[in-house]
């Protein structure tokens, strides 16, 4: 749609009109569906093909508002089969074409009825490319989305004032609340192949799982690779963590700045040495800052299923699944403690990190894809050779 100012002081009165109004001044016009109202956030883009339904349940979105790329959104509907966690994580969704129609048996509800339940709004006819090239050439901005309630010389005035996703711990907001054992048994478990299934293979290990705001597809490939999660919350100390006699520890994604979680910091270094230590993400994030090192906030981010990452171990490039706005700086970590393992191909940024002497590594992209390409699962099987190997030394 076209663009204006945001002099205009245009009022959304019709539910079915709407605009998002970033803090720059620049309004771009759509019409809404799901919850009626107005939310301000960081605006950012997805440029996933597939996956809406994963994508907007992922934690890690929590604070954004997201825009898809992919021009037609709906035509799959939501099922919840494919939810990452329970509820959509995202402030609102911007897309360029709403289905109408879909065409899945798995079906359940509507895009547009599902958020509606859960409150969350959004606008279809935006023109996404032009956000989409504005973000990459300006940077990650603060915006306000709307379909009721606030003028665009409001929403702008709100985008502006709005103190971003540093000003708070959003790990607390979508961390579960007490510590549980996950553990589907008894029931088929998805292969690797969408028509195909298999049984759980029987637990050798039992992991503690950090919650920062954990993929459900997570907690699916540790199990399949015979580990058994204990979930954590994130505020969960050290002491109580190895009271459960766990035989490692994992790091989940999660939403926000990754210097605000600093209980999450304190308890990663008490657990360090101790056993061995996954992060995916915020939680490769976690252990770095563990480490003594430091994070940064990207220009626009990494969000998407293509992004390619080398391992400069071997040489190979994978094409990753990524949903994160900050990185590790590799200049902060502690030389000759820390090796950096991945970079990216893109931009060059840290993708991955291990212990010199072993014990602990992770990654800042998503190798449980959900949505996105798998040439990253191998990991998961990393790990538990790892807890094999921890078990053995003894």
């Amino acid at each position: 749609m076209t663009s204006t100012d945001g002099r205009g002081g245009h009022k959304v009165s019709n539910k079915m009109e709407g605009f998002i109004a970033l803090e720059d001044g620049t309004i771009l016009k759509g019409r809404g569906f799901g919850h009626e109202g107005w939310v301000v956030a960081e605006m950012c883009f997805n440029t996933s093909m597939t996956g809406y339904e994963e994508i907007l349940t992922d934690p890690s979105y929590r604070g954004q508002v997201v825009a898809l790329t992919c021009p037609e959104i709906g035509n799959t509907g939501i099922n919840p089969e494919d939810e990452e966690s329970d509820r959509p994580q995202v402030a609102g969704l911007l897309v360029r074409r709403l289905s109408r129609r879909s065409s899945n048996w798995r079906e359940r509800e509507s895009l547009d009825v599902y958020l509606k339940r859960h409150k969350v709004p959004a606008l279809e006819g935006v023109d996404t490319r032009a956000l989409t090239r504005r973000l990459r050439t300006k940077g990650a901005m603060k915006g306000v989305l709307a379909t009721n309630g606030i003028s665009a010389d409001e929403a702008v005035k709100k985008a502006k004032e709005w103190p971003g996703l540093g000003a708070k711990d959003y790990v607390a907001e979508v961390t579960c609340k007490r510590s549980f054992e996950w553990d589907p048994e008894g029931i088929d478990f998805p292969g690797k192949l969408g028509g195909e299934k298999k049984k759980l293979p029987p637990v050798r290990h039992r992991v503690a799982a950090i919650d920062c705001g954990m993929k459900r597809n997570i907690l699916r490939l540790l199990r399949a690779e015979g580990i058994q999660p204990v979930i954590f919350p994130a505020q969960t100390k050290a002491e109580e963590i190895l009271k459960a006699k766990v035989d490692g520890i994992f790091l989940s994604n999660g939403p926000g700045d990754p210097a605000v979680p600093t209980y999450v910091h304190q308890t990663v270094r008490d657990l360090l040495g101790k056993k061995p230590i996954f992060g995916i993400c915020l939680g490769h994030q976690m252990l770095a800052h563990a480490l003594g090192g430091k994070t940064f906030k990207l220009k626009f981010g990494h969000r998407g299923g293509n992004q390619p990452v080398k391992d400069v171990r071997t040489g190979r490039v994978s094409i990753t699944s990524q949903n994160h706005g900050y990185a590790v700086d590799p200049d902060s970590l502690p030389k000759g403690k820390v090796e950096v393992t991945h970079f990216n191909l893109n931009d060059g940024t840290c993708e991955g990190i291990q212990l010199s002497a072993g014990g602990a590594f992770s990654v800042q992209y998503h190798p449980e894809a959900a949505p996105g390409p798998h040439d990253a699962s191998y990991f998961f099987r990393q790990f538990s050779e790892l807890l094999d190997a921890s078990s053995k030394n003894g």
